[in-house]
Parts: C-alpha cells; structure tokens; sequence
C-alpha cells in the first residue's frame, strides 16, 4: 500500500504552533534539541501514524527557505522530506538574493523554486514587484531545472500573461487551488499540475470542488498547507501534514476514485514533480 504525500506544508520555526511550556526535559536540552525540534519531530510521527510518508517543506522568503533546507538536512527520522526556497508574494519587495544563493547551491534537499506567485486579495506587496519578483523566480526554476511551487489568489489574467511571457517551467504545480473549473482548465492547458488542499472541504467551497472534478489524476496533488486551512472535522485547529489523509479521502469520494488509486497516483505525481 502506498503512503500518503503532503505537497506543500511550513514546519519552519515562524509558523510552528507554541505554546509558553518549556522546551522538554534536561535530556533533550543536552542533546541540543530546542522546542522547534520536537514539535517537527511529534508532527511528523503524527504523519506517519496517519500513513504519510513524504513531506514538502516550502519556504516563503529567505528565512524560512534557509530553514526549509535546515530541515531537510538535520531531520533523520522515517518521513521523506524535501525543500523549496522563494519569495512569497507578500514578501516581493525582499531581496531575492539570498534565494538565488539558495537555488544555486546545489544542496541534495533544494526540489523547487517558491511558494512565489501572485496575491491581489490581501496585496501586503504593491502589484508591480509581486510581477516582477514572480518573474525573477520562474527564470530561477528554468535557469536550475527545480520545480515552481505557485501561489495564486485573485490574479488569474496577471498570472496566465507572466507564465507565457516567461515560459511556464516543465515542472509547474499552482498550489492550494482556489480557482473554478474555469481557472483550473486554463492552468492544466498552460502544463501546470493543480494541488488541493482542505479548503475543498470547507462548506462554501463549491467553485474549488466543481473545478477538482476537471483535473485529471495525472496531474493531481493533495497537500495541508499547515499549520493553515485545517480540513473538515479539524477546521479552527493548527493543521499539521497527518491531516492530508483527510484531504486524499475527501478528494477521492468527491471524484469517485478509489482511495488507494488516489493516493497511489498523487505521491507519484509529486514525486515526479519535485524529482523526489
């Protein structure tokens, strides 16, 4: 039986759940593992118990892609992890010098370029550098032959002009999708894969639902995007990679796929995406 893929999560230290306990006992001082530490290592027990088996960890600026890849390398547990490193749109007027450093470093763990992209809902980056560090980083994913991981969030005409004005990378994913049928039919005729997260679940999700009947299995990826968007029954709680079992079942019934198929078929097709 195959195990579950978790296409895109943050595990990184800045989006880590806390609470004001101390961090573990005197042994795991000593052994120099913080909070942080544990809480990656109880998440991804959770995981595998749950039958995931492989992890993205995906970075949003240069911190959290430093991070992302600190991760990968340090962790040496039973889950499969792997890295992105980019510039989140809210982060577009950072300098992206520290990624390019990144993406072109060679490390083992590096798989893709983002999340980057476009967000015209919350704007926290001025449009114009959220287009031009987008397109600074789609040439980094041709330029190191890595994965695009795309954020996407009311700029679908802005997106689908930049994506053919630079070429859209042969190893594209647009990430928690939150288009309709419409928008997700103009995303796979461009060449991009399509990943789902919990929001397919959410009561007014109707659009998201109706568009992942239109992508084929092929093409499909389920991801938690933790700690956010916590899939029914876990809504309002910090979701975490386990979670993704919820998200495969859910989009399983919903396509009227077999389970098994579904989650065989989507760990393939991450694993092709990001060379895993």
């Amino acid at each position: 039986m195959s195990l579950w893929t978790d296409a895109h999560s943050h595990l990184q230290d800045r989006y880590v759940t806390k609470d004001d306990s101390t961090a573990a006992d005197s042994r795991e001082k000593q052994a120099g593992r913080g909070r942080h530490d544990l809480e990656v290592d109880a998440s991804l027990e959770r995981a595998l118990a749950a039958g995931v088996g492989t992890v993205m960890i995906i970075g949003t600026d240069a911190g959290t892609s430093a991070e992302a890849l600190e991760l990968v390398a340090t962790y040496d547990g039973p889950v499969r992890l792997a890295a992105t490193v980019g510039l989140h749109p809210h982060d577009a007027e950072q300098d992206l010098g520290p990624i390019r450093e990144m993406a072109a470093s060679g490390n083992p763990g590096l798989k893709g370029i983002g999340e980057c992209g476009l967000d015209y809902f919350y704007e926290h980056a001025p449009r114009e550098p959220q287009r031009q560090a987008f397109a600074a980083q789609i040439a980094l994913a041709h330029e190191h032959d890595l994965a695009l991981v795309i954020h996407a969030r009311d700029a679908w005409d802005d997106l689908y002009a930049l994506l053919r004005s630079e070429g859209v990378p042969p190893r594209t994913v647009i990430h928690c999708f939150t288009g309709g049928p419409a928008e997700a039919e103009a995303c796979l005729e461009l060449g991009c894969d399509v990943s789902i997260s919990g929001i397919v679940t959410f009561k007014n999700a109707d659009e998201l639902r109706a568009a992942t009947l239109r992508v084929p299995l092929d093409r499909l990826h389920v991801e938690t995007d933790s700690p956010f968007l916590a899939p029914v029954p876990y809504r309002g709680k910090p979701n975490e990679p386990a979670f993704v079992r919820e998200v495969g079942e859910y989009v399983a019934a919903l396509r009227g796929d077999d389970v098994e198929t579904l989650r065989a078929a989507t760990a393939s097709n991450t694993a092709r995406l990001f060379h895993l």
